[in-house]
């Protein structure tokens, strides 16, 4: 088996290994690679250890190690982060494909030229693309201005073949009703027809030391554009 010698080998660009899960993936036994760093510092992420480290515990080189002695025994690898896209994924998912394991990614989609060449060589089995906000609220939350390149990764994801989800994570001081209903037409203007997937905000160490938010949300003020479903 061919191993990629390039200078991510040589790093220690995991930060961990979640040698184990039934909910990541749905149906699917899987472990999590979770990647170092990110191009976004969104205010209520709980990585944010993930994303600021330096190192990570893990070189590729311990993945692959890890993954041979699991064939037979997981049926998958979730690439997640921190952001898993700002590395080389090309030779990391044909490895991990050389195992036998699918592969769901976890994305911001903000490398839709990386998520493009990864499906065109069927690197993927599902992915979930995660809409932080509306686009007046994007820097805002996200400390980044690359809400362009998402929409880019959700058209590419829309007009593929792929299995995947839309997923936002929902503090209520951050969206709103109003919010949800312009990421609604936002998806639905293109193209995108599944569930849109709402997940509430996990009260744990981030970035901006966000609470749990005393302010309502009534879902009877939703839209119905899409299937809106929510969960943990």
């Amino acid at each position: 088996m061919s191993i990629n010698k390039g200078l991510s080998f040589l790093k220690k660009i995991i930060y961990n290994i979640t040698p184990f899960t039934t909910i990541d993936y749905k149906d699917h036994l899987s472990c999590i690679v979770w990647f170092i760093h990110c191009n976004m510092q969104c205010q209520y992420c709980y990585n944010c250890n993930i994303v600021s480290a330096k190192n990570g515990q893990y070189m590729l080189e311990d993945l692959y190690s890890f993954l041979k002695k699991r064939v037979g025994l997981l049926d998958a690898v979730v690439l997640s982060g921190g952001e898993a896209t700002i590395h080389n994924l090309l030779p990391i998912c044909k490895e991990i494909k050389e195992f036998g394991f699918k592969i769901k990614l976890d994305t911001n989609g903000t490398n839709p030229k990386l998520l493009e060449i990864l499906l065109k060589r069927n690197l993927l089995d599902f992915v979930s693309l995660d809409f932080k906000s509306t686009k007046e609220k994007f820097k805002y939350i996200t400390k980044s201005s690359l809400y362009d390149r998402f929409l880019s990764s959700l058209k590419f994801l829309v007009n593929s073949s792929i299995d995947y989800e839309v997923r936002t994570t929902l503090h209520r001081d951050l969206l709103d009703e109003k919010d949800i209903n312009e990421m609604q037409k936002v998806l639905s203007e293109n193209g995108y027809i599944k569930t849109f997937y709402i997940q509430n905000f996990l009260e744990e160490e981030n970035f901006t030391n966000l609470k749990q938010s005393s302010t309502s949300f009534d879902c009877f003020k939703l839209d119905k554009i899409l299937d809106i479903s929510f969960r943990n």
